[in-house]
């Protein structure tokens, strides 16, 4: 076990168990640590935000930057445990794997899955991460950013597959769709023969909370198969909003007429009237 960290974790466990602030000499009586040791830990935890020193009495005392990391993990907690029994219901109405993910940073982090009940699935695993711009659930969760924050959190471009979107603003007119629809589309941006669609998924505050989708192989993914399962997700998404307190309007487009790009991917290569393979 590295020390150092340790230290610093049973330091920080001791200070949130009492009310009152602590000084140098105390902690390191009731640790069994030098002064000068915790003087560090203290300088770090000061630095990083976790602590502040009262400048008059020396003492110190945890700022909330931990509650605020455990509120934000107790969040993704919850929302798994309320989308669960929705991502079992689209999961049986598609035949398809489902996913639930949260945004960190540029990327999709999948928190739940479903696998699709066919031999041939899809990559994503729970825990894993994806590009946020490369695949459905994650255009879903950046459609809540305004278009000067899109670059900033989405950095550099790389490209997966011909199809990957290569600079922002092509991104800014992909969240421009995905905000009118209400969902959004993976055409094989990330894995060439994998597409997907998903839909954000908001609280009471009108925050996108996490977002819920489809993806399976392009070659089950014609166009009249994305018809219907723009309306399974979309559904999926609103009533796991509701649960979640949202009292909004509804959120997603209601008679899915936006759907002309469907009809045109060239990656699809297939009909709207064509039977799903």
């Amino acid at each position: 076990m590295e020390k150092v960290f340790y230290k610093g974790l049973a330091l920080i466990e001791t200070m949130v168990a009492r009310e009152e602030p602590y000084g140098i000499t105390e902690l390191a009586a009731e640790l069994g640590l030098t002064k000068s040791n915790v003087h560090r830990l203290l300088q770090t935890m000061v630095l990083c935000g976790y602590a502040t020193k009262d400048p008059i009495t020396n003492r110190y005392q945890c700022t909330l930057k931990l509650w605020q990391l455990g509120a934000q993990l107790g969040n993704r907690l919850d929302l798994r445990n309320v989308a669960r029994p929705y991502l079992l219901e689209l999961s049986q109405a598609t035949r398809e794997s489902v996913h639930l993910s949260i945004r960190h940073g540029g990327d999709a982090i999948y928190i739940d899955k479903i696998n699709c009940a066919h031999p041939v699935g899809t990559f994503a695993q729970v825990g894993g991460r994806a590009p946020a711009y490369a695949v459905a659930t994650g255009k879903a969760l950046l459609s809540a950013l305004a278009d000067d924050e899109l670059a900033q959190v989405c950095g550099e471009f790389r490209r997966f597959t011909s199809l990957t979107i290569a600079g922002i603003e092509q991104l800014k007119a992909e969240m421009a769709r995905t905000r009118r629809r209400g969902f959004a589309i993976n055409r094989g941006e990330w894995h060439a023969e994998v597409g997907g669609i998903a839909a954000p998924i908001f609280d009471a505050a009108n925050t996108i909370r996490g977002a819920i989708g489809v993806s399976a192989p392009l070659e089950r993914l014609n166009p009249k198969t994305m018809r219907a399962f723009a309306e399974l997700v979309t559904g999926a998404a609103d009533a796991i909003s509701r649960a979640l307190g949202y009292f909004g309007d509804h959120i997603y487009t209601s008679d899915l007429k936006d759907l002309k790009d469907l009809k045109d991917l060239k990656d699809l290569k297939e009909s709207a009237d064509a039977p799903a393979s």
